[in-house]
């Protein structure tokens, strides 16, 4: 189930099908934990990760760049900086919030000494300030990548309508855009992607990289009418435990055994095979999770319908 590399458009950046998002890295898993996962990911040819600057601000005792620093650590230890791709975020730290020019100069040169880099590949707005006039954030990044601090950057959280906005306003000043998208999105979190976002990928030939691709990881098949999980993030999956949700755990057991795969392989195959998605996001605490995440499957047609069908209901 090994896989090639793909083109993430817009960018001449080659990824891994899948991006390990590290959302846990400082959180729910130790450094030790994190590098065994990293370690993994990298034996699987994995090159993807994306983090941001307020990971994992909210766990006791973190004051944000928690994932940003393990990570750093880890690519010194290996001598590996120039492997991989790595993507991270500002806006939303509580000590550097939102998209001001004066903010992102001062976010990019924390977020580098973290990584211990002088580069980033991918630096995203982590969501929409419209306090900040979007010229004035394009600007900012523009001068980042003129600096070669950062090689691309990219919009998280953005209604399609504003994303639409900043990539008209980059094109009139002649300002670096957006290249991609990471919104929320998978299968049982669809109708604000589908019905929004994915036009603005599709027509400006942009990359999408979804997080939540496993829903808290509910999609990962652990979950089970009246089976108590033990997870930090388990309070997180209530609302999908329901006839719906159920419905689809059902359907991806099935097709995982027919394919001798993992269920969140079943799950982040029908994200990688939706529009506008290139790479799904995913996260892994342990390594032995990350074996589950990392396999690369193909659906059939009708394994893909039998889930979109199952799926559609309103949510």
């Amino acid at each position: 189930m090994e896989s090639s590399h793909i083109a993430l458009p817009s960018t001449q950046l080659l990824v891994h099908p899948l991006c390990l998002g590290t959302n846990v890295m400082g959180y729910t898993s130790s450094k030790d934990e994190s590098f065994a996962v990293l370690d993994a990911y990298a034996a699987h040819g994995g090159n993807f990760v994306d983090t941001a600057d307020m990971y994992s601000e909210w766990a006791p005792g973190n004051s944000g760049h928690d994932s940003e620093a393990i990570i750093g650590a880890w690519m010194k230890q290996k001598g590996n900086r120039d492997q991989m791709i790595i993507a991270t975020k500002v806006s939303k730290l509580s000590t550097r919030p939102g998209l001001s020019a004066t903010n992102i100069k001062a976010a990019v040169e924390e977020s580098l000494t973290s990584l211990q880099t002088d580069y980033i590949d991918i630096y995203y707005a982590h969501a929409d300030d419209e306090t900040v006039p979007l010229t004035e954030t394009l600007q900012a990044f523009t001068d980042l990548i003129t600096a070669g601090k950062v090689r691309y950057i990219a919009a998280s959280n953005y209604s399609g309508a504003r994303l639409q906005e900043a990539i008209d306003i980059s094109k009139a000043n002649g300002l670096s855009q957006y290249t991609g998208v990471q919104n929320l999105y998978n299968l049982l979190d669809r109708n604000e992607y589908e019905s929004d976002v994915v036009k603005v990928i599709e027509n400006n030939g942009l990359w999408g990289a979804p997080y939540y691709g496993l829903a808290k990881g509910f999609l990962s098949g652990k979950y089970a009418p009246g089976v108590t999980v033990e997870s930090a993030r388990a309070a997180g999956t209530v609302d999908y435990q329901n006839d719906r949700g159920w419905a689809v755990i059902e359907a991806l057991r099935d097709i995982a055994k027919s394919h001798g795969c993992s269920v969140s392989a079943v799950s982040l195959a029908w994200l990688r095979a939706q529009r506008g998605v290139t790479t799904p996001i995913a996260s892994a605490r342990i390594a032995s999770q990350l074996e589950e995440i990392v396999q690369v499957v193909e659906l059939s047609g009708d394994e893909l319908a039998q889930l979109t069908t199952l799926s559609q209901l309103s949510n």
